[in-house]
């Protein structure tokens, strides 16, 4: 089991900045491949951000390309994202993922590839 707790969430004004931190525990954080996905009321969870189990490999969504950065440092069991130029369009709750990898060094980007969430963060973007 692998528990997730993320925490970086608040009020920002259009323009700032944010970083979301994901703090894991239980089993070895070093072989899962991780990723971040957002969802508002009424909508699907959306998919952000993946990293591959050793942060080498990343991707994201066309919507955060360019402004949004994972990163994840197994040393210290933390996966990251730092979010810039924000938007009212980002609002959402944001939640981390995981899933064991095998070291295989691929990323997912769908909400079913990922069997440990973490409870939620609110990140609110005002205009």
């Amino acid at each position: 089991q692998v528990q997730l707790v993320e925490s970086g969430g608040g009020l920002v004004q259009a323009g700032g900045s944010l970083r979301l931190s994901c703090a894991a525990s239980g089993r070895t954080f070093s072989g899962y491949a991780m990723g971040w996905f957002r969802q508002v009321p009424g909508k699907e969870r959306e998919f952000v951000a993946a990293s591959s189990w050793s942060g080498a490999r990343t991707y994201y969504a066309d919507s955060v390309k360019g402004r949004f950065t994972i990163s994840k440092n197994n040393a210290v069991n933390t996966l990251s994202l730092q979010m810039n130029s924000l938007n009212p369009q980002d609002t959402a709750v944001y939640y981390c993922a995981a899933r064991y990898d095998s070291y295989s060094g691929s990323y997912y980007s769908a909400a079913l590839d990922y069997n440990y969430w973490g409870q939620g963060t609110q990140v609110t973007v005002s205009s």
